[in-house]
C-alpha cells in the first residue's frame, strides 16, 4: 500500500469504523483511542496490506482491540446483571432511534456486532465473520437471533409510533 492509499483509506473509512466502536462501547475517547490505534497498526503493516483489504483489515482490527478493552474491564469491575432493569414503553413513545439502541444494549455481544456489522455498516456474512472470526452459519445464526430479539421488544411499528 502505498502512502496515498493510507491517507485515502483514513478519508474513507476512519468514520465508520469510529461509528462501529462508538455504537459499541457508547464512549467517545475511546472509540477515538481505538480507531488511532488501528490505524497506528496499519501504518506499521502497511508494506503488508493491500488496499482492497483495507477496509476489512480496519474493522477488523478494531473489533479485536474493542474485544480485549471489554475484557479487561470485565475483570477490573463488578457488572451488575443485565436483566436488572425490563425497558418499558408507553404506546405514545415515538423516539424509535433511542429504543432501538436501548435494545440493541441488551443483546448477548456478538449478537449485538453481527447485527451493526450487517444492518449499520452493510457487510456481507463472509465479511463478518472475517472481522469476528465466526463462520458465516454463525453470522447468520447471531443476526437472526438478534433480530428476533429486537422485533419481540418492539413489537408493531404502530405501537412504538
Amino acid at each position: 500500500m502505498t502512502v496515498q492509499e493510507y491517507n485515502r483509506s483514513v478519508e474513507e473509512f476512519a468514520d465508520s469504523v469510529y461509528r462501529f466502536i462508538r455504537g459499541n462501547l457508547k464512549d467517545d475517547e475511546r472509540a477515538n483511542d481505538i480507531v488511532q490505534d488501528s490505524y497506528e497498526r496499519l501504518w506499521i503493516h502497511v508494506a503488508e496490506v493491500e488496499y482492497p483489504v483495507v477496509k476489512s483489515w480496519l474493522f477488523s482490527t478494531a473489533y479485536h482491540n474493542m474485544i480485549d478493552i471489554i475484557r479487561r474491564e470485565k475483570r477490573m469491575t463488578n457488572l451488575k446483571p443485565e436483566h436488572e432493569k425490563e425497558l418499558i414503553y408507553e404506546s405514545q413513545y415515538s423516539d424509535l432511534n433511542e429504543i432501538l439502541h436501548e435494545v440493541l444494549e441488551r443483546l448477548p455481544e456478538q449478537q449485538k456486532i453481527s447485527v451493526m456489522l450487517r444492518d449499520y455498516e452493510g457487510y456481507s456474512y463472509k465479511e463478518i465473520g472475517d472481522i469476528t472470526g465466526l463462520s458465516e452459519a454463525q453470522v447468520k445464526i447471531n443476526i437472526y437471533r438478534g433480530r428476533v430479539a429486537l422485533k419481540s421488544v418492539i413489537g408493531k411499528i404502530e405501537t412504538v409510533l
